[in-house]
């Protein structure tokens, strides 16, 4: 199946990426929400990777499978950090080309 990536930008709130503080408790929701599916997306193997440099500068992403681009942006456009408007993502075909054993 292949693979898609994307990767999140800040939105309007650009310091919602850089400041802990910033966040609201309904923002707080929104993140919880948001971890939540995608963990249960990788429980159920969609989701091959998830995550985001704690420097607030460096990328945060999700790697994950979807059919064609229609799903994958489908996929996308659902994390609820893109439908609350916390962020804005840019979606890329992606080959994960070595991918370590989770066993390991």
């Amino acid at each position: 199946m292949p693979h898609w990536i994307y990767q999140f930008s800040p939105g309007e709130r650009s310091d919602l990426a850089t400041n802990p503080d910033a966040w609201t408790e309904a923002d707080n929701q929104i993140g919880t929400d948001h971890f939540e599916r995608l963990r249960v997306a990788t429980e159920a193997g969609i989701v091959i990777l998830a995550g985001r440099s704690p420097d607030g500068v460096g990328p945060a992403l999700v790697i994950f499978e979807a059919e064609d681009e229609a799903n994958a942006k489908a996929f996308m456009e659902a994390d609820p950090f893109l439908s609350e408007g916390l962020f804005t993502a840019e979606l890329h075909p992606f080959r994960a080309a070595l991918v370590r054993n989770p066993q390991e």
